[in-house]
Parts: structure tokens; C-alpha cells; sequence
């Protein structure tokens, strides 16, 4: 199949998600370095949903004998000075994320690429529940009175589909 600026940008956004991946990889063991272990699973869960979505577009480009190279992924930040930087720096990221998929949904829609389209559509849903997780995550930070009633709330209420949804597409190789 020839190249289109779809497949080009999808080509790209497998490393967006593969740098998500990473991030919520260092997120993760920044919080568990703060012995906040339920803030520290959640993360390492969102690193294997990041990579899982980078593996369903991997296999999209296979189904649809689309050329492309698996792009490597920037330097992610570890550092933090308080427990709602790694939060707002995830719903940053996810923030981004919903751009460049609705970018992408954008561009199916322009080629005229109904198979492209159609699924952008889930990730486009994906996003909407990326964005208010995470907007719920750094809400309650914000008010929490100590960091032990962020890891109650965690423990305590589901926050997003932690990856579990029987329309998603197929991962290459499977999902994790």
C-alpha cells in the first residue's frame, strides 16, 4: 500500500505510544521510590495499556500491508518534587495523545479512508477515558489532605478500564 499522511502519522504515533509507555514506566517507579504502591501499580498498569495501543496500530499496519518502521522514543522525565507533577505531567501526555488521534481520525476522514477511520474510532474513545482518569487522579491530589488518601481513593475506586475492553482491536503479538 502506498504511502498517505494517515499512515505516515499513525507510523508516528506507535512511538508516541511507546513514549507513553516509558513515561508512565518512570512515573510508576518514582511513585513506588515514594512507597506510594497503589499510585505505582496504577502507573505500571497505564505503561502496558500504552504499549498494548502501540501494538494495535502495529497490527493495523500489518492487516493492511502498510510499510513502516518502529520509531525509537525520546528521553522521558524521572524527576518529580511532588506527588502532582507526575499527574499533571500523564494527563499533559494524554492530552497530546487525544490531539494527535483526532489528527489522525482527521486525516482517514480527508483520504477518504474508511478503514482508517473507523478505527481511529476507538482510540478516540480510549482517549476520553485516558483524559478524565487522569483528571481524576490529579483532582484528588490536589485536595487530598495527605498522600495515604490518594492511595485509599486508588485502592478504594476503579479509575479508567485499566486496559480491559472486548471491542479493542487486536495487538500484535497479543495484548499484555
Amino acid at each position: 500500500m502506498t504511502s498517505t499522511p494517515f499512515n505516515a502519522l499513525l507510523s508516528t504515533q506507535i512511538g508516541n505510544e511507546f513514549a507513553a509507555s516509558q513515561q508512565y514506566i518512570a512515573v510508576a517507579t518514582w511513585f513506588a521510590n515514594q512507597d506510594l504502591p497503589q499510585l505505582a501499580r496504577y502507573f505500571y498498569r497505564q505503561s502496558v495499556e500504552e504499549r498494548n495501543h502501540a501494538m494495535m496500530m502495529v497490527q493495523y499496519m500489518l492487516d493492511r500491508d502498510i510499510e513502516f518502521t518502529i520509531p525509537g522514543v525520546p528521553t522521558v522525565r524521572n524527576d518529580f518534587s511532588s506527588v502532582t507533577e507526575p499527574l499533571a505531567l500523564a494527563l499533559e501526555q494524554e492530552k497530546e495523545v487525544t490531539a494527535s488521534i483526532e489528527a489522525l481520525f482527521r486525516a482517514a476522514r480527508t483520504e477518504d479512508d474508511a478503514l482508517g477511520e473507523q478505527f481511529m474510532l476507538w482510540f478516540l474513545k480510549e482517549q476520553v477515558e485516558e483524559v478524565a482518569s487522569m483528571t481524576t487522579l490529579l483532582n484528588i491530589a490536589e485536595r487530598a489532605d495527605n498522600l495515604f488518601d490518594i492511595e485509599n481513593f486508588i485502592a478504594r475506586e476503579t479509575v479508567g478500564n485499566a486496559g480491559r475492553d472486548s471491542s479493542a482491536p487486536e495487538a500484535a503479538g497479543g495484548a499484555l
